[in-house]
């Protein structure tokens, strides 16, 4: 009799040990991720370039402008806000030889511009 019990506990020890050892290392909790950068994001850098409008592509919505030292080719789109003074104007109000300054964003190989300030011509001086 002391022979049976001594091997149902075997058994059972052998049983509940192979169980434990069958589950391995208890999970453990991940490490918490890296918290995510605080910095915001650096602003799109803005290139200005003032210059001559040399060409104008109506269909492309892309304007032409070159200055003394470079020529620039610069893209339109939903979000350009176009200026002559204080009034908006629409693209196909810019002509070509008009002096504009333009602030644009560089998205891959193009130049999107973001605003074009017309120049206004100043007033001739009245005379006396």
């Amino acid at each position: 009799m002391k022979k049976t019990i001594l091997l149902v506990a075997l058994i059972t020890f052998v049983a509940f040990a192979s169980g434990v050892m069958a589950q391995g290392k208890p999970a453990t909790a991940p490490a918490p991720a890296a918290p995510a950068s605080t910095k915001p994001a650096p602003p799109a850098q803005l290139e200005k370039f003032g210059g001559e409008i040399k060409s104008m592509d109506a269909m492309a919505k892309s304007i032409v402008v070159a200055n003394k030292k470079t020529e620039k080719t610069f893209v339109t789109d939903e979000n350009t806000k176009i200026t002559k003074g204080k009034e908006t104007v629409a693209l196909a109000d810019l002509k070509v030889g008009a002096m504009v300054l333009i602030e644009a964003k560089k998205e891959g190989n193009k130049l999107i511009a973001s605003t074009i300030k017309v120049a206004v011509p100043k007033a001739a001086p009245t005379k006396k």
